[in-house]
């Protein structure tokens, strides 16, 4: 993405302290998205970026795409409190958490854009793939690689993903073994191969989004 020539020397130097923190306390994956984001800020006209100190941008722009990206959250590989993300700037965590409001709504970051996500984040979360096909709803990594093509190709997927391995089925016996019979506790779930219904003859209904709160 181009910078614009007057914009040059800010982005210059927030995009030093992004390097810096995301090398210390981050990877490069962050890295790549925070200044992604310091990119589009420096294209607005006029850019946000012309007032106010560099550094709470910087830690607005890294907190904004961290928070995103559920950092908060323990049980991620990557885990940071927010007087971790914003103390190394030299601000306080609430003006930190405050710029990356402001920022998210410069830039209309919604739940649903894959924009700002992280690459394991996009693959786990079955809700970006979920698309409604002649009123089924259905995961667009099983579609046909043409559907996928097309979806990917007017924006209802983030990408084309790669082909799904699918789970061997064990071979039947001939001989018939006793089985206990299914508890009433449990639910059968009918063989998902017998109900699927065919691929639609066209693409119109693909663009019923379907999404979870």
């Amino acid at each position: 993405m181009k910078i614009p020539a007057q914009m040059q020397p800010v982005y210059e130097e927030i995009a030093g302290m992004i390097d810096e923190y995301c090398e210390k306390y981050l990877n490069e994956e962050y890295r790549a998205l925070c200044l992604r984001l310091l990119e589009k800020l420096c294209r607005k006209r006029p850019s946000p970026l012309m007032k106010g100190r560099r550094n709470t941008w910087a830690a607005g722009i890294v907190y904004a795409i961290a928070a995103y990206n559920f950092i908060f959250d323990k049980s991620m590989p990557v885990h940071l409190t927010a007087d971790e993300l914003s103390r190394p700037f030299g601000i306080a965590p609430s003006t930190a958490g405050n710029k990356a409001a402001e920022i998210r709504k410069l830039v209309r970051m919604s739940p649903w854009d894959t924009e700002w996500l992280l690459q394991e984040l996009i693959e786990d979360n079955p809700a970006i793939w979920m698309l409604s096909v002649d009123g089924f709803i259905v995961d667009a990594r099983d579609l046909p690689l043409e559907f996928q093509q097309e979806a990917a190709r007017i924006g209802l997927i983030p990408y084309v993903p790669a082909p799904r391995q699918k789970i061997e089925q064990p071979e039947q016996h001939s001989e018939k073994t006793n089985l206990p019979a299914p508890s009433s506790s449990k639910t059968c779930v009918p063989d998902d191969s017998l109900s699927e219904p065919a691929p639609p003859a066209d693409f119109s209904d693909i663009y019923d989004r379907f999404r979870t709160v």
